[in-house]
């Protein structure tokens, strides 16, 4: 269990740049299979993407737990194939936790928590694809709202982030979610747990300093 003076949930989001640009923060707390899979990844922007979305739930995790960040990875399983390395991400120093983390175009998400923990962020300007996507996808109840509201596609894409999230925490029913805008980053984030939800606001959500 995670100290008590900890928030039930921490969510945390960030531009990429402003993790790679922490200065205890770095490549070299990366599994080597993590190293491995960038190593892959051809697009440089999207390279560190994922790299600061890696390297800032450590970040998270080591606030949460007290522990280290070097000691604060999370390992991934895949249930479809039985194999490590990919899939969900879970802390194997800490089984009573959930982790997540997201990725898009220059912004970074993540978020732990006990119990299971979904979160996910986008740019404020994108839009969701296409309705008959959305329709597979989404809730029909909740999308007819979104698409009846005075500016439908924020409101589809607030919806987008919090099924996201919801789908990343497993989906079950009971799931607590929270959505919200970082103007200052231009991005809308949600994210999902167990128990209550809190997302600690900050100035620099990568120091921690209060906003």
């Amino acid at each position: 269990m995670p100290p008590r003076d900890h928030p039930p949930l921490l969510a945390v989001v960030a531009t990429t740049r402003e993790v790679l640009d922490h200065p205890e923060l770095h490549e070299g707390l990366l599994a080597p299979w993590e190293r491995r899979r960038l190593d892959r990844i051809r697009v440089p922007g999207r390279r560190d993407d994922v790299t600061a979305a890696r390297l800032l739930v450590r970040l998270c995790v080591a606030r949460f737990t007290g522990l280290p960040p070097e000691a604060s990875g999370p390992d991934q399983y895949c249930d479809t194939c039985r194999r490590h390395g990919h899939g969900r991400p879970y802390l194997s120093r800490r089984p009573g936790l959930g982790v997540s983390l997201s990725h898009a175009d220059g912004l970074v998400a993540a978020a732990v928590g006990p119990g299971p923990v979904g979160v996910d962020v986008e740019p404020a300007a994108r839009r969701p694809g296409p309705l008959p996507v959305l329709r597979r996808l989404l809730p029909a109840t909740e999308l007819r709202e979104a698409a009846a509201a005075p500016d439908p596609d924020a409101a589809l894409l607030r919806l987008w982030v919090r099924g996201e999230a919801r789908f990343k925490a497993g989906g079950r029913a009971g799931l607590r979610l929270l959505d919200w805008t970082d103007r200052d980053r231009a991005a809308v984030a949600a994210v999902a747990g167990a128990g209550p939800v809190t997302v600690i606001a900050c100035a620099d959500p990568v120091s921690g300093r209060p906003g």
